[in-house]
């Protein structure tokens, strides 16, 4: 499955830059191979840049890998729900809030990697038990439509788009 299978109203367009960074690759190899990508992009960022803000009131590198963690579970969330038939319309959630409920700054950099991957590790099993129809179904969060499929190359192209401002924004510093 690739993302130019997508059809029109699968997704919002606000989501478009996170389309567009998951590339034309497999979902189901991307979801794994990003994994990987994250975590070596991880372990190669200097030791002083973990908590490292590049001015007052952005987000760290441990904020960011939490900021992931908590977006995965709540797409990997609404894929189950979509995927299961249920229609309710789902809520949004306040990125910022969230980053600043989880004091990831408290939290060692191997504990933060180590949930993503179990984060990941489940959302990769949840799509590889869906079948096409479930993939292809359709409903709401955040009062717009969104499909399962959709969901699932938001996940991974989300997770690259953190890496590429992270970066271009504190690693050329």
């Amino acid at each position: 499955m690739r993302t130019s299978e997508l059809q029109t109203g699968e997704y919002a367009p606000y989501f478009q830059p996170y389309i567009d960074a998951f590339g034309n690759g497999d979902l189901m190899e991307e979801l794994e191979i990003s994994l990987h990508e994250f975590i070596r992009f991880v372990q190669e960022v200097p030791l002083g840049k973990h908590d490292f803000r590049y001015a007052d009131g952005k987000w760290t590198l441990k904020d960011i890998i939490q900021h992931l963690i908590d977006a995965e579970r709540i797409f990997a969330y609404r894929a189950l729900r979509i995927g299961r038939g249920d229609q309710t319309a789902l809520p949004g959630f306040e990125e910022d809030d969230y980053v600043l409920a989880a004091h990831a700054n408290e939290r060692h950099l191997k504990h933060l990697l180590e949930e993503f991957a179990a984060v990941r590790h489940a959302t990769l099993l949840l799509y590889k038990g869906f079948s096409e129809a479930e993939l292809r179904r359709v409903g709401t969060a955040s009062g717009r439509n969104i499909s399962v499929r959709a969901l699932g190359f938001i996940t991974v192209g989300h997770l690259r788009h953190h890496t590429r401002v992270f970066a271009e924004r504190y690693l050329s510093i």
